[in-house]
């Protein structure tokens, strides 16, 4: 199994994104494989004659058994729709409703229908720096499409809805990167080897239970692809891809949408981030954030208990640099609550989004639709997301993952301890 997405998230995304820690670690990643041949027999030729018999005669009493099995078809057949015409539609509408909660539900078109992303190709090549493959001078962090880490990945989130039972709605978001939506495919199949994400995501959402709606962002972000919805210099997408995929999560609850242009757009130039590490002649960023056309408070929790409050979800004094992404909720700390006075908040409604780093940019624009946001970051929140969730009186939970997030192990190990 390839697990070059292990190692590559743990060199991008493996660390603390707040806005004053960064810590990078880096492996290496080493395979090896054999390829084992069999000797062939030989075979005389009274072996070649009995097994020609032997199959002679296994086709005939098939041959036979196909026959009987057919005439004894028959007789049912005519037997059922003769009962069939008894039954009234009524009787037929109710049976028809299954009431089994372990079934597996007919995922809508918009679920598992992707678009093709147009893909810009001035048939140029760029170049492998440690993992990542830079192009224009742009990073893209390459992946390994595997359907068991998908289904691995749908398992643990349907574990968390079994947890929750009926009291909770659960949702599921898996964020494609920017090779998805920006590296031509001629690169992919050749000098940057990369599997489909789309196909990915199919694979996990198909795998998701009764309990767990999927959250379609993928079209979204196909279809904006050549705006500035990834950084060049970072693995993380900007605040307006982000903000495109808060559309698709709202239109999929059939709930407003935050209209960007009632918000003030702030920039901050000079972003170096995470492909900056490993990879020179990049591009700097800039990160842009939309200042909300409301009030929000946010209270961040720390790793060590203590609790502060800001009178914004965006950090307002932020400068160029490493850490630029942490304008974003300050950036990663074990829970953030954002309380928000939105008139299109309905009152007392809540949701909980457990997330890494990629949800970060995410989580302002829902306060738009919810009078308050709680944002467990799994990697470092200690406590047990279920009695959380009945403690605060939250009844929606949505789990928002980047790519490579949802297809490493370790990633989903520490998921799985918002369990105890």
């Amino acid at each position: 199994m390839n697990n070059r997405n292990d190692y590559d998230y743990f060199d991008l995304d493996n660390f603390d994104d707040s806005y004053d820690s960064r810590d990078y670690r880096r492996r290496s990643n080493r395979g090896n494989g054999s390829y084992n041949r069999r000797p062939v027999k030989r075979r005389n030729t009274r072996r070649i004659r009995n097994r020609i018999i032997i199959i002679s005669s296994l086709i005939i009493i098939l041959a036979v058994i196909i026959f009987i099995v057919s005439l004894l078809f028959k007789g049912c057949t005519d037997s059922a729709q003769q009962a069939l015409a008894a039954v009234s539609t009524e009787t037929v509408s109710k049976t028809s409703v299954s009431t089994d909660d372990s079934a597996q539900p007919d995922k809508s078109a918009s679920d598992l229908t992707f678009v093709t992303p147009q893909i810009d190709d001035d048939n140029t090549n760029g170049e492998m720096v440690y993992n990542i493959y830079v192009w224009h001078n742009t990073g893209f962090e390459l992946f390994s499409n595997d359907e068991s880490r998908a289904k691995k990945y749908a398992e643990t989130i349907n574990g968390f809805a079994n947890h929750f039972g009926s009291t909770v709605s659960v949702y599921d978001m898996i964020v494609p990167n920017h090779t998805e939506m920006g590296l031509p495919q001629r690169l992919k199949d050749s000098g940057a080897p990369s599997g489909s994400q789309a196909d990915n995501i199919k694979s996990a959402y198909s795998a998701l239970s009764n309990k767990v709606t999927p959250i379609n962002c993928y079209n979204q972000l196909a279809e904006h692809n050549k705006e500035y919805i990834y950084f060049k210099s970072d693995h993380h997408w900007t605040g307006l891809g982000a903000y495109y995929a808060y559309t698709a999560f709202a239109e999929a609850k059939n709930l407003p949408v935050l209209p960007l242009d009632d918000c003030t757009e702030n920039k901050v130039e000079g972003f170096t981030g995470s492909f900056t590490n490993t990879a020179g002649g990049l591009d700097s960023d800039t990160v842009s954030y939309w200042e909300l056309p409301y009030s929000v408070t946010m209270d961040i929790t720390g790793s060590d208990g203590t609790s502060n409050t800001y009178d914004s979800p965006y950090y307002q004094y932020a400068e160029g640099g490493a850490n630029t992404y942490g304008v974003f909720v300050m950036g990663d700390n074990p829970l953030t609550v954002m309380k928000s006075d939105s008139q299109n908040a309905q009152t007392g409604k809540k949701i909980a989004v457990i997330k890494e780093s990629y949800g970060n940019a995410f989580v302002p624009y829902l306060t738009y639709n919810y009078d308050e946001v709680h944002v467990i970051d799994f990697r470092y929140y200690n406590g047990n997301l279920v009695t959380y969730c009945q403690e605060n009186n939250i009844d929606e939970v949505l789990f928002l993952n980047g790519i490579m997030s949802a297809n490493t192990q370790i990633q989903l190990d520490s998921m799985s301890s918002l369990f105890n």
